[in-house]
């Protein structure tokens, strides 16, 4: 009976363990991909709102709130917009000073916590911009799409593509750049945004399965008369792009890309999600592969879309070494495989998918000389 014994209970602790690997597996990749869409990124920190007055906010000093360019700040009932560092204006040790642009939604009032987000905006086209648009409804697998129709006289559409960490709203930071150009723009929603349908698992997939919106969107453009399209993505939405650009019906109608900080190595994004979301080191490995049971996403399948012998058209990257989400060094790599397509431009300072908020005027004087030739 001893060894019968000791073997059932030798069985009943494995069980056990697995049961215990299983459940942390699952609350790990929940937390790399069951975040809602527009949720902040983790990793940065919240700030607290030490003063406030016309023209100046100070922030608790960090890496975060010491980083050059333009950026949102965002907390319970506000939104507003901060600009550069003010190193001349007294301040004490532990706090730094930052133009305040604008306020959008409540007061920073001192005490509130508050987070750094890139996307500028709280309306649509219209309120925040004062630029005519059409919300329109796409036609995707899942159901209908929302988004927005900037329209322009230039037979050349930009759909724009938001990632991990924002909405359609983050779009709005370059719409005033392609409407001077007349470009027509569409930022789309898609699935497991507010008002698209939901993901059937409740998952977000790294655009292995939100690229057939793109598709969506790419269709609807083709039916609106759009004579060509570059797809413009952020993080998430940069891979959906990369996706549709290799695997879309009618792929023949892009004409470049334009990837802002893309997520091409899903595998490390997803250790970094959920490291960030604090989930212990150990498990981490049991995360990877909880969310590719969940979700498909193994490393054969999402090889394909990164492929780089995929690419087709002309494409500019702006990235950095200083992403935690999506690591700089895959984007190095790819422009250094198709150096004839890929045009990287390394932006230092900036976090994930805010290349543009780190130096305005650079990113959109590079992105000026990439699309002129695709207008």
């Amino acid at each position: 009976m001893r060894p019968a014994t000791a073997t059932a209970a030798a069985v009943t602790t494995l069980l056990g363990v697995g049961a215990a690997a299983v459940a942390a597996g699952r609350y790990a990749s929940d937390a790399a991909l069951g975040v809602p869409s527009g949720r902040p990124l983790p990793g940065d920190p919240r700030l607290t709102v030490h003063a406030a007055e016309p023209g100046r906010v100070t922030l608790t000093r960090s890496l975060a709130s010491l980083r050059p360019g333009t950026y949102g700040i965002e907390g319970p009932d506000l939104h507003a917009v901060v600009g550069p560092v003010l190193d001349r204006v007294p301040h004490t040790a532990d706090t730094v000073v930052r133009r305040l642009e604008r306020v959008e939604q409540g007061t920073p009032e001192p005490g509130a916590r508050v987070r750094l987000t890139p996307e500028l905006h709280t309306g649509t086209p219209l309120t925040a911009l004062g630029l005519d648009h059409r919300d329109v409804e796409i036609p995707g697998e899942l159901g209908t799409l929302p988004a927005w129709h900037v329209p322009g006289p230039r037979p050349v559409w930009v759909i724009a593509v938001h990632g991990l960490g924002t909405t359609r709203r983050h779009t709005l930071n370059l719409i005033p750049f392609l409407a001077r150009r007349q470009v027509p723009v569409l930022c789309l929603s898609y699935r497991g945004d507010q008002g698209a349908p939901p993901a059937p698992d409740g998952l977000g997939h790294l655009g292995d399965s939100e690229w057939r919106d793109v598709d969506a969107a790419l269709r609807f453009a083709v039916r609106e008369g759009a004579a060509g399209v570059v797809l413009h993505g952020w993080g998430t939405g940069a891979a959906m792009a990369l996706r549709a650009a290799a695997d879309s019906g009618v792929r023949d109608l892009i004409r470049g890309l334009v990837l802002d900080s893309p997520v091409l190595d899903p595998e490390a994004t997803l250790r970094n999600l959920a490291s960030a979301r604090r989930v212990p080191g150990p498990l981490l490995p049991l995360a990877v592969r909880a969310a590719q049971g969940r979700t498909g996403m193994y490393r054969d399948r999402l090889r394909a879309f990164v492929d780089p012998t995929a690419l087709r058209v002309p494409t500019l990257i702006f990235h950095g070494p200083d992403d935690t989400i999506a690591p700089w060094e895959r984007s190095v790599e790819l422009a250094a495989r198709r150096p004839e397509l890929v045009t990287l431009r390394t932006v230092r300072n900036a976090p994930h998918a805010s290349m543009w908020n780190a130096d305005p005027v650079a990113y959109e004087e590079a992105l000026r000389r990439f699309l002129t030739p695709l207008l």
